[in-house]
């Protein structure tokens, strides 16, 4: 199971997350670049902290929104998403070779992400953007999601399905909205636990009781999180407790 999370995400001098604290517990992480957070510098420091922990980098393209951090959708036609996110890879492209490192997934962020799990010509616009740059990039998107999967097969690319340890499920293996009560799991055990559970029973407990199928490769815990350091540490140290290997897809 790859363990993944969401760097680079401060601006000048703002910071958000702890970064440098949260790489070790990682074998994935996705960089965000310059749209909905970071910027050039913290893109530069962000691609060399990952290299020296041995993580490797994807790309978070997501919508132009600095304010409102990427999580509102924004009316963007897909055309002009698959220029915005062929934009954003192609930043992070070259702070990856500046590096000596190969870029390895595409993961879009926020809105983006929840709209193209959702919406066939999104998805199909995501996938084509990064197929056009490179078929050898892995697409990561919500497990749940027959558009993603479909949107990557379609382009030839490898879809990863992604879940969430610290974000609660909806019975249709959508995620909670953040706006409600309970859609962020806070407790480092409780996400651990919805982690372990993932990954050795392919199965979630929804919001409302249900429990949800959900095949993963990769799982997710958000840098902003409070308490992201302690939730990653105790998610990856439920899995290897658990038996199940750590390691990027």
């Amino acid at each position: 199971m790859d363990l993944n999370a969401d760097l680079g995400e401060s601006f000048g001098r703002w910071t958000l997350g702890d970064d440098e604290r949260l790489v070790p517990h990682l074998t994935s992480a996705n960089l965000a670049c310059g749209f909905h957070a970071g910027d050039f510098r913290v893109m530069e420091a962000s691609v060399a902290l990952c290299r020296r922990a041995g993580v490797a980098v994807g790309a978070q393209p997501g919508y132009p929104d600095l304010i409102g951090f990427g999580r509102r959708p924004m009316p963007f036609e897909p055309d002009e998403v698959e220029s915005l996110v062929r934009y954003q890879i192609g930043a992070l492209e070259a702070f990856c070779r500046a590096n000596g490192l190969e870029m390895q997934h595409v993961k879009p962020h926020g809105a983006l992400y929840n709209q193209a799990a959702a919406d066939p010509a999104l998805a199909a616009a995501i996938a084509r953007a990064t197929a056009r740059f490179s078929r050898d990039l892995l697409l990561y998107g919500l497990a749940s999601s027959e558009p993603m999967a479909s949107a990557a097969a379609d382009a030839n690319l490898r879809f990863v399905p992604e879940a969430f340890a610290d974000r609660r499920y909806l019975p249709d293996g959508s995620l909670q909205p953040r706006s409600e009560p309970g859609s962020l799991l806070t407790d480092a055990a409780d996400a651990a636990a919805q982690a372990v559970a993932i990954a050795t029973t392919g199965s979630v407990v929804a919001a409302g009781g249900p429990t949800v199928t959900l095949r993963a490769e990769t799982i997710c815990c958000h840098g902003d999180t409070p308490g992201a350091v302690e939730i990653a540490a105790a998610v990856r140290r439920g899995l290897e407790q658990a038996g199940v290997a750590i390691g990027p897809p």
